[in-house]
């Protein structure tokens, strides 16, 4: 049975804010505070997909998640009308606002860590959603993520969706971010390749900031998918996270045989032993970009490996494209490196398509981390919720969507107002609407 990779996109939400909530994501950081458009970041995203489906990939997409969370504010003790709630929240403590508010679970690539079912003990598509726990804002979305991810892909026949781990410090997990498969066919078994930041008994005196993804994370959710045995553990480099590459995704991308990589990505003896596993289990093609050609500044200020690496049109891995952010294309070293990496005809990228995110970018995530990638077989594509595949006409009536209910500006003392808690719910409501969701959301039930 042949078997493809379809990309589900994060639809970015009507509450857009650059709030720099994540720390050591530079973008993020820099970039507090300042006005945002969510009307063109959605539009942004959605022209992405539009892009990849024109191009003939397989394109789907996974809801915002409910924006402003109020549940979570009355757990922490306000009480009264949605009003009443965000004006107390504004008088006694704005700082949650900007928590409640948060943009981030655009971000897909963090949604979960997904295990085809080629390689999975159960024989079913495996996902866990990421407990995020590193930072208070990423932290709430694991629950709306695993909802989100049981209506897409709700054929238990087909997909197992579990638990995200518990939320403890030592099972940090950062979803797809800090994974990736190495296959020679998407129908075929692969290797599952974890990436993690710091183990339990490991030296983080040398990080300026954290390191988000724990070894024993990665191991617990191997375990969970029965994938122990063919899955490699490769430790991220402390000069890679104290240079901003806060997630793996950030320094190196894979799809099918192949790693794309900056040089100091990783730790040079956890880099020796990884690889010479995966040669022993894939036909591993590691292509490395040397730090004489593309610095780390530069790697990570232009998002570099934050493009989507993808199999050709024919699901080949011989000619395969990069979708990279115009940031790389507008660095001047990058762009030159990308000129020269597609004329070496002894690695497989043979082409690259500049998109344009540059209000997710702003925000600290580029085309790689609006997606999760899932690797289908036909009777799994055809059991996926229909909904939430996209052709042209999807992606008009969510354009649509956009433009009627999305702001152009978004301001930080905006996040205030009550009357914006009543435009993101309407936006959301009308939404599951044009959908035929039925009472999907925590207030249409209520």
């Amino acid at each position: 049975m042949s078997a493809c990779e379809v990309n589900f996109d994060g639809l970015i939400g009507p509450n857009h804010n650059y709030s720099g909530l994540a720390f050591g994501n530079l973008a993020s950081s820099r970039n507090a505070n300042n006005v945002s458009s969510p009307r063109q970041a959605a539009l942004q995203g959605l022209e992405k997909m539009r892009s990849l489906h024109r191009l003939g990939y397989r394109q789907g997409f996974l809801l915002p998640q409910l924006r402003p969370d109020l549940a979570l504010l009355r757990r922490l003790g306000f009480t009264g009308t949605d009003s009443a709630v965000i004006e107390a929240v504004a008088r006694q403590a704005p700082e949650l606002l900007s928590m409640v508010y948060s943009a981030s679970s655009m971000w897909a690539a963090n949604a979960a860590t997904v295990t085809p079912s080629a390689d999975a003990a159960d024989g079913k598509v495996n996902f866990t959603p990421a407990n995020l726990v590193t930072t208070a804002h990423r932290a709430i979305e694991h629950n709306q993520t695993q909802l989100c991810l049981e209506t897409v892909f709700a054929d238990s026949r087909y997909f197992n969706v579990h638990r995200a781990l518990p939320s403890q410090a030592r099972f940090a997990d950062e979803g797809a971010a800090n994974h990736s498969r190495l296959s020679s066919d998407y129908g075929q078994r692969g290797v599952g390749l974890f990436v993690y930041g710091r183990g339990a008994q490991g030296d983080t005196n040398t990080l300026t900031f954290p390191a988000r993804q724990t070894m024993e994370a990665s191991q617990a959710v191997a375990r969970q998918h029965g994938v122990c045995e063919q899955s490699v553990y490769l430790q991220q480099s402390a000069i890679a996270i104290n240079a901003g590459a806060f997630h793996n995704d950030v320094v190196s991308v894979a799809n099918g045989p192949v790693l794309f990589f900056h040089e100091q990505a990783f730790e040079a003896a956890s880099q020796q032993r990884a690889f010479a596993q995966l040669k022993e289990r894939v036909d591993f093609q590691p292509v490395c970009v040397p730090t004489a050609k593309v610095s780390l500044q530069d790697a990570i200020g232009s998002y570099l490996f934050n493009s989507q690496l993808l199999a050709g049109n024919d699901g080949s891995f011989e000619n395969m494209r990069l979708i990279a952010p115009t940031e790389c294309r507008d660095n001047p070293r990058v762009n030159a490196y990308l000129a020269e990496l597609v004329q070496d005809k002894t690695q497989p990228v043979c082409a690259v398509e500049f998109v344009d995110v540059r209000q997710s970018m702003s925000n600290g995530g580029g085309p790689a981390c609006l997606r999760l990638r899932v690797a289908l077989k036909d009777d799994e594509l055809a059991a996926v919720n229909p909904t939430f595949m996209l052709d042209d006409a999807r992606i008009d009536e969510l354009q649509a969507w956009v433009n009627q209910h999305y702001r152009d500006e978004l301001r930080p003392d905006d996040l205030k107002d009550p009357a914006f808690v009543a435009e993101c719910y309407a936006a959301f409501d009308d939404l599951t609407r044009r959908l035929n969701l039925g009472n999907y959301y925590d207030f249409q039930r209520a």
